[in-house]
């Protein structure tokens, strides 16, 4: 007797018919935290090429004194195992300070350099990103921050250029605001300027006449009056930003 197969009209075999799913694409793979560091340190090193010695000094300096505590307390082993890491972290820390100055070094001339070593302040500043006075020509500017010492205006030009708009703007200020003072700081290499990788540092170190609730009153005045600049076309104020996660070293 010949063998018959019942067909359901589907020239499918059976086994195909349970396929199996897609794989769901996998996204990008998260940058690993020693791929990062391994990035920075590369940047770092093309502008810096002492770093590779600072490091590797820091680094066994603290070995060095790990195993010199470890004998004298007889548990070398131990006091070896704590410090190769504290020697590791003093190290990333060095890396991340130079890294910081790389990026600096990177931005330096350009356009929006003045508003970027702004942007490295910690908490407690509010920033203006936008400049707040500019010469469309020369492309000088003059950026903006409020915090605890007052309002803090940075320059960025050669000084005889940029004075009288730093001047114009301390003025407006004392104007809207006159009760807060107004610093100017002055980014650049030139004589009495601060430069780039110095301008937080000067902001931080200014002496606080504020509150942390005066500086936002500071902020609303300024925001409600209309003191942002309108920026003239074909001039980008944010063309120059470092990363802030390379000057970290994350």
């Amino acid at each position: 007797m010949a063998n018959s197969t019942e067909s359901d009209g589907s020239s499918t075999p059976k086994r195909r018919l349970f396929s199996r799913k897609p794989k769901p694409e996998k996204g990008p793979k998260k940058t690993g935290r020693m791929k990062q560091i391994s990035e920075v340190f590369k940047m770092t090193r093309r502008n810096d090429p002492n770093v590779v010695w600072i490091m590797l000094l820091a680094f066994l300096s603290i070995v060095a004194v790990g195993l010199v505590i470890g004998f004298l307390i007889q548990n070398w082993i131990t006091m070896l195992i704590i410090a190769i890491p504290l020697g590791f972290l003093a190290a990333v820390f060095i890396l991340s300070r130079r890294a910081e100055r790389a990026a600096f070094s990177q931005i330096e001339g350009q356009p929006g350099a003045a508003g970027a070593a702004l942007s490295v302040l910690r908490r407690g500043w509010i920033l203006q990103d936008q400049p707040v006075a500019m010469n469309p020509r020369s492309q000088d500017a003059v950026f903006r921050a409020i915090g605890r010492p007052g309002i803090v205006l940075v320059t960025e030009g050669p000084t005889a250029r940029v004075k009288p708009l730093a001047e114009a703007e301390k003025r407006k200020m004392a104007r809207i605001v006159p009760n807060v003072k107004v610093h100017v700081i002055e980014a650049g290499r030139g004589e009495g300027q601060v430069p780039l990788a110095q301008v937080a540092k000067k902001a931080q170190k200014l002496k606080k006449n504020l509150t942390k609730q005066e500086v936002q009153a500071v902020n609303k005045r300024l925001t409600a009056l209309g003191t942002k600049l309108p920026i003239p076309k074909g001039v980008d104020p944010f063309k120059a930003r470092p990363d802030r996660k390379a000057m970290r070293g994350r």
